[in-house]
C-alpha cells in the first residue's frame, strides 16, 4: 500500500503546478497520466534540433505578473512575438486585423479610411439584433473582413456554418487601427527555450509520476496501479473530462478535437512564419505551424504541422469545449453532482469545461493551492 495526500489525475500544466505547490507544502503526491509523457497538450518534443509542439502551437502570453514570474522560475523565455499570417486564396494578410490588413485589402493608408469603409459596410447590412455568429461578425467588421478572414476559418474550426453557430461565440472582434502585427495585447509573451516539457518536469520533480496509467481503469481495479500497487489518498485533483469521470451519466458534453499531420521537409524554411492560417473553406486544414520559428532554431531541415479541426466523440482526444447554451446546461448538471464530492477537486480545461489559456490554467492551479495550503 502506497499512501498519498493527493492523487492528481493529469500531468498537464494544472496538475503539475498544483503538484509543485503541494510538494512544497510537505504533501505527498501521486500524478497519473494516461499518456506516455508529461506536460499534457503543451508537450514539446525535440526532433532533429527542433522543439516540436506535438499538440499544436502553444504561445505563452499573460498580463498576470504573478503567473509570469512563476513560470520564469522554471525556464528562460525568449522574445517571440506571435504575428500570424492569413492566406485567403492567392491573397496574404496580417493578423490580427490591423492597418497592415486593411491597407492590403483596400489599398488605403490611414486609420480613418479603414474606419469609414468598415462603418459603411456595417451600415449597409442593417443588422440590429444578430441572431447567429455570421450576423454578429458582420455587424462588427463588415463584409470584406468577414468573408475573407473569418467565415471559412470559423466554419472549419467548428464544423458547421456560421449561420448555425450562436452569436455569443464572437462577443467582439478586435480591430486595430494601427500598424501592429502583435496578436496579443498581453504585457508578457514568449516561448520557453527548450520547450514546455522541461517546465512540467521541474514542476513534477518532487512528486511520484506514473505514465500510461488511466485513472478510470485504476478506479475499476480498486485503486490499484497497472503493476498491482494499491494506492490510498486523501484528496483527488481531477483534470480529465468531468462527464467521463461520471461515466457520461447525463450524456457526453461536446468538444472539438484537432488532428495533426506533421512532416519533416528537406528545406531550411517552408513558410517564413511560425503560424499561417488558411481562411478559405476550400482548404481542408485551418492552419500550418512551422515549429522552428517559435525558438528561432537554425537547422538544415524544417518540421511543419497541418491542423484539421474535427468533431469529438468518446475515445478521441478533446481539445476545447463547445460552450453553447445546451452544453452549458448539461455541464451545470455535472457541476451540481461534483459539488457533492467532499474530497474531489475538478480543475483545468476539461475538468471545469472552460476554454483556458495556459496562463489562466496556471493561475487557477495557484489559486487552488492557496486555498488548500
Amino acid at each position: 500500500m502506497e499512501n498519498y495526500d493527493y492523487l492528481i489525475v493529469g500531468a498537464g500544466l494544472f496538475g503539475a503546478v498544483f503538484a509543485y505547490r503541494a510538494a512544497k507544502a510537505g504533501k505527498r503526491c501521486l500524478v497519473l497520466d494516461r499518456r506516455n509523457h508529461i506536460a499534457g497538450n503543451a508537450y514539446t518534443e525535440p526532433r532533429h534540433g527542433i522543439d516540436v509542439h506535438v499538440y499544436g502551437a502553444h504561445i505563452f502570453h499573460t498580463s498576470d505578473k504573478r503567473v509570469w514570474e512563476f513560470v520564469n522560475h522554471f525556464a528562460e523565455f525568449n522574445n517571440y512575438i506571435n504575428s500570424p499570417i492569413a492566406v485567403y486564396r492567392d491573397e496574404l494578410y496580417n493578423l490580427p486585423f490591423n492597418m497592415n490588413t486593411f491597407s492590403k485589402m483596400w489599398g488605403i493608408r490611414t486609420p480613418q479610411e479603414a474606419k469609414d469603409i468598415i462603418a459603411s459596410q456595417i451600415r449597409d447590412l442593417h443588422i440590429e439584433n444578430p441572431k447567429n455568429l455570421e450576423e454578429q461578425a458582420l455587424s462588427l467588421v463588415g463584409t470584406d473582413v468577414y468573408e475573407k478572414l473569418i467565415k471559412g476559418y470559423t466554419e472549419k474550426q467548428w464544423g458547421r456554418p456560421c449561420s448555425e453557430l450562436p452569436a455569443f461565440i464572437i462577443r467582439r472582434l478586435p480591430l486595430r487601427f494601427i500598424y501592429d502585427n502583435n496578436y496579443f495585447n498581453d504585457r508578457f509573451q514568449g516561448i520557453p527555450m527548450g520547450g514546455y516539457t522541461e517546465i512540467a518536469r521541474a514542476l513534477l520533480d518532487e512528486s511520484d509520476v506514473k505514465l500510461n496509467e488511466d485513472f478510470l481503469e485504476f478506479r475499476k481495479r480498486g485503486n490499484r496501479l497497472g503493476d498491482g500497487t494499491e494506492v490510498s489518498y486523501k484528496r483527488l485533483v481531477y483534470t480529465g473530462q468531468i462527464d467521463e469521470y461520471y461515466d457520461y451519466c447525463y450524456g457526453p458534453l461536446q468538444y472539438r478535437s484537432v488532428r495533426f499531420e506533421t512532416e519533416e521537409l528537406p528545406m531550411e524554411d517552408f513558410q517564413g512564419n511560425a503560424v499561417v492560417n488558411y481562411t478559405d473553406a476550400a482548404v481542408p486544414y485551418t492552419r500550418i505551424i512551422e515549429h522552428k520559428h517559435f525558438e528561432f532554431q537554425d537547422t538544415p531541415t524544417t518540421i511543419i504541422s497541418r491542423e484539421y479541426s474535427s468533431e469529438w466523440k468518446p475515445g478521441v482526444e478533446p481539445y476545447y469545449p463547445v460552450n453553447d447554451e445546451t452544453n452549458g446546461n448539461l455541464y451545470d448538471r455535472y457541476y451540481d453532482k461534483a459539488r457533492e464530492e467532499k474530497n474531489v477537486i475538478f480543475g483545468g480545461r476539461l475538468g471545469t469545461y472552460r476554454y483556458y489559456n495556459m496562463d489562466q490554467v496556471i493561475a487557477e492551479a495557484l489559486n487552488l493551492a492557496d486555498a488548500e495550503f
